[in-house]
């Protein structure tokens, strides 16, 4: 049986620890090796303090097989993760000729003269295996030490990106006998984490001991990674997907895309596939809404524009939603939302409208409705339907947690007419 390997990524820079700058690179180191088949075990962030590095490398490598170091490789004097590597490993920094000529064609290509200290970025550690930036000034660093693979990178995220990419990931992949490894995401809404566990869990019990899943919840939903490790050339892909199938089998209702797709982008592709356009009119969202649908690319093939009509007078002037309605049930009613969606597919000439009326916060609730208290509605040429939806969270929190839940309003509505 093949020895899991293991990584640990260390992130250095006190910018981090001061909350100055959130640390992505690690996020994405992980993802990325775990498509290769190495699990990161710890992440650690450290100072720009010589003797931190230090000790959190040496702890480092005594229990990983790969320890990934990112930052500290600037050309100022804070930057201390070069001098701290040489010293570690009993070595002196020597010029790089090629490195240097990489450093002296970027100042080229900018027509900027080069300092001293930019050139002094060219001078490595005599006893690493250089790294080239393709992208930057500060190059990459590969050690090896006690049977591990350790790698210096600059912080800068997609300096360090396209040197993983490029480089380390093929290296690592020559270096040691790796597993295949194999992720199948499975995208739901609508149904809480302890809920879906419940409802899956003779699945989840049952599924072959080379399958783990994991829950990976977020505002409105869960999203379910299903990995499958191989060694002895399983059709993997094969067996993944025959789980998939039976987890769809299970929650149909609740399942809104495969992969890394965003629910903006599920609803995208089924507006495109029933060749149906859209528009939102939206109160307590501020234009989320459109905001999310608007990112997708092609949008523009089902999305037509948006009323943002956070006062009663917009909507009464612009969506024509009646004054009495307004009188007699107020902004935050079935009735205003029924109103609002109906008259901005009207206005933009659209198949559907969709609406969000409610009080966010932090201020604004009544004891008849406290903070929190939403409504959602959606229509079309057959139908207008509303929803009321309660989630007293902060201001930001009900916002999204609204776009989410009108979005998938919209989502159950296009497939219930496909079903029928």
């Amino acid at each position: 049986m093949k020895k899991e390997i293991s990584a640990e990524i260390m992130t250095i820079g006190d910018e981090l620890l001061y909350g100055q700058v959130i640390d992505t690179n690690s996020a994405w180191l992980g993802q990325e090796l775990g498509k290769i088949g190495i699990r990161v075990k710890q992440i650690t962030s450290i100072s720009d303090n010589p003797d931190a590095i230090t000790e959190a490398l040496t702890q480092a490598i005594s229990r990983a097989d790969v320890v990934l170091i990112t930052g500290g490789l600037g050309p100022t004097k804070d930057d201390l993760t070069k001098h701290t590597l040489a010293r570690y490993f009993n070595t002196e920094l020597q010029l790089h000729p090629p490195s240097l000529e990489d450093v002296e064609a970027i100042f080229r290509r900018y027509n900027r003269p080069m300092l001293e200290v930019n050139r002094q970025q060219a001078f490595l550690p005599a006893t690493c295996t250089p790294i080239r930036n393709v992208l930057g000034t500060a190059p990459g660093m590969l050690f090896h030490e006690q049977n591990t693979v350790i790698v210096s990178m600059p912080g800068v995220p997609f300096e360090m990106k396209r040197m993983v990419t490029d480089t380390l990931l093929p290296y690592l992949q020559q270096h040691f006998a790796l597993p295949q490894i194999i992720h199948k995401v499975v995208q739901t809404i609508g149904i809480g984490e302890s809920f879906l566990a419940e409802t899956i869990a003779d699945w989840e019990d049952n599924l072959p001991a080379n399958l783990k899943l994991a829950y990976l919840p977020y505002l409105a939903g869960v999203r379910l990674r299903l990995t499958g490790f191989s060694e002895n050339g399983l059709d993997l892909e094969a067996q993944l997907q025959a789980q998939v199938d039976k987890l769809t089998a299970l929650i149909p209702d609740h399942i809104f895309a495969y992969g890394e797709v965003s629910l903006e982008e599920a609803i995208g592709q089924l507006l495109k596939e029933q060749n149906l356009t859209i528009a939102t009119a939206e109160s307590c969202t501020g234009g989320l809404v459109a905001h999310k649908l608007t990112s997708v690319p092609g949008s523009s093939a089902y999305f037509l524009g948006s009323v943002v009509a956070y006062s009663n007078e917009v909507k009464k002037a612009q969506l024509g939603v009646p004054a009495e309605t307004l009188e007699n049930h107020g902004a935050v009613s079935e009735e205003t939302v029924r109103a609002m969606a109906q008259g901005v597919r009207q206005l933009l000439k659209t198949d559907i409208g969709i609406s969000t009326s409610g009080i966010a916060g932090p201020d604004g609730g009544t004891p008849d409705k406290p903070v929190g208290t939403i409504w959602i509605a959606y229509a079309d040429a057959h139908q207008t339907v509303a929803r009321k939806i309660s989630y007293n969270k902060t201001r930001l929190l009900n916002i999204e947690y609204t776009s989410l839940q009108v979005l998938d309003l919209v989502r159950q509505s296009l497939r219930r007419r496909v079903e029928e």
